[in-house]
């Protein structure tokens, strides 16, 4: 029995040295090579990587490569690992497999269900549209894609293990279903993000066929090997508004950003969870201002310190919600001259829906603030 997991790239990067790990460039067809196996010979949509993303390095090992009992998919900066937090063996993989289906990441919670939040940051219609391609070609799918597209769980990436035999199955399941799609929308106006239309539902589709076919999963972390350029870059850039004192800039640049990028905030881009803390220092000071004249920039104004404010904050007010408030925690809170009581009121708001216990919170947690 052999195991093969085939890591999507489209940029040079360092490979893992097991040799069960083979790099893949994705889109070589209209990409200057890698010098790595590529998903532009034999049958293949290697042309339509802008729109299909890692579908085509899929697509191609479903119809090209059959030399392996188990295929896994994996990304250049995001790879399973096992609990001690280092990527898989294939012993380990191939113990996990005689008793699952797949192994897949950890499914994610949303804020909202998958159809609210895809509606928000795609074109409603394309969801729409799939859905009546299900109706269509696989109606027995489609009360579970009712149930899964209102619920607030997904998989993410594509990246998942399991036999070739399986992972042939869903592939021809899934592009059946795209292909189709991509005949009835029409994306040619949509910017560069939305454009990956097809990439995006294929990670919802599989969440789908899991539940539908009643796979048995083991669901493990995904290990980032480092940040998206960016990211970084978007980071630096609010770390200089912060140090200037400019949190309207902050605001103006990360919004252009967002609007570009709406997966920016997502676990996958956020890998340090910093850019939500950004989030919350720009909202922190807005309010700030309007209500007291002056804001949490004119105390912090170093970036490492902000983050470290924001995180002991948040991490505090967790405390309170779930009743294990500590003597340190009442301690920082009487200590700290740069919190105020809107900056409490916004980190509650992040944490919390039931409105009583956000007001029994806040209360208590000003008892012990520093006027500000």
């Amino acid at each position: 029995m052999s195991i093969k997991i085939f890591v999507m790239t489209h940029k040079q990067f360092k490979a893992p040295t097991d040799s069960m790990y083979v790099p893949l460039q994705v889109g070589h067809a209209i990409s200057p090579g890698l010098g790595c196996l590529a998903d532009d010979t034999g049958d293949n949509i290697s042309r339509k990587n802008k729109s299909f993303c890692e579908l085509t390095g899929i697509y191609w090992l479903w119809k090209n490569y059959h030399a392996c009992d188990y295929i896994g998919i994996c990304h250049y900066r995001r790879y399973l690992i096992n609990k001690q937090g280092l990527i898989f063996t294939e012993n380990e993989l191939m113990r996990l497999l005689q008793n699952h289906d797949m192994i897949t990441p950890k499914l994610l919670t949303l804020n909202t269900s998958y159809f609210n939040g895809f509606s928000q940051n795609h074109h409603q219609k394309d969801l729409l549209i799939t859905e009546q391609v299900i109706s269509e070609k696989y109606p027995d799918y489609l009360p579970v894609f009712h149930h899964m597209v209102h619920d607030v769980h997904t998989y993410f990436g594509n990246i998942f293990i399991a036999s070739k035999e399986r992972f042939d199955a869903y592939c021809e399941w899934l592009f059946d279903i795209l292909f189709e799609v991509e005949r009835r929308v029409d994306i040619s106006s949509y910017d560069n993000y939305c454009k990956r239309l097809f990439g995006f539902l294929s990670e919802f589709l599989l969440t789908v066929y899991i539940a539908k076919q009643n796979l048995s999963t083991y669901e493990c972390m995904v290990g980032m090997s480092g940040e998206k350029h960016e990211t970084r870059v978007l980071r630096e850039s609010l770390a200089k508004c912060f140090a200037d004192g400019d949190y309207q800039k902050a605001q103006s640049i990360f919004m252009e950003n967002y609007v570009k990028r709406p997966d920016i905030l997502m676990e996958a881009s956020d890998i340090t969870g910093e850019l939500r803390l950004c989030m919350q220092v720009i909202s922190t000071c807005s309010f700030e201002q309007e209500l007291y004249g002056h804001n949490l920039l004119d105390m912090i104004h170093d970036y490492h310190s902000l983050m470290e404010f924001c995180h002991r904050l948040n991490e505090i007010v967790n405390h309170f919600l779930t009743g294990t408030e500590s003597a340190a925690d009442i301690s920082w809170l009487k200590k700290s001259t740069a919190l105020s009581p809107k900056a409490v009121d916004i980190a509650i708001q992040m944490f919390c829906s039931d409105e009583d216990l956000k007001e029994n919170v806040f209360s208590k947690i000003c008892s012990h603030l520093k006027d500000f």
